[in-house]
């Protein structure tokens, strides 16, 4: 499994609409190969900010490097920067390779 997540640091008080923004958006990601999970969470408060990640799981980083490229990507991001001043930094994509696996 390959998993990507983007860290994101919105500003205190912005969160529900950091949430609606994504609730709202249509991530294409079902539309693409090797696609396993997606999973927006929430995290503790900060000093000015509340700590939020979008995690999504792939089978491969080939299916994810592909989903980078497609037309579909493309269009889930389109827009995206219209939210900056949701933030207070740039959200930081963290990449990750399963090195061990446990599973129900």
């Amino acid at each position: 499994m390959y998993l990507t997540m983007n860290r994101f640091k919105v500003t205190k008080g912005r969160e529900a609409d950091f949430e609606k923004v994504w609730a709202s958006r249509d991530s294409h990601l079902t539309k693409v190969g090797g696609f396993i999970a997606f999973h927006l969470m929430k995290g503790a408060s900060e000093d000015g900010y509340t700590l939020y990640a979008s995690h999504t799981a792939w089978e491969s980083e080939a299916d994810f490097t592909a989903w980078t490229k497609s037309e579909a990507f493309r269009a889930a991001h389109k827009g995206a920067g219209g939210h900056s001043d949701l933030y207070l930094e740039a959200p930081k994509l963290e990449i990750f390779e399963t090195v061990q696996s446990i599973a129900v």
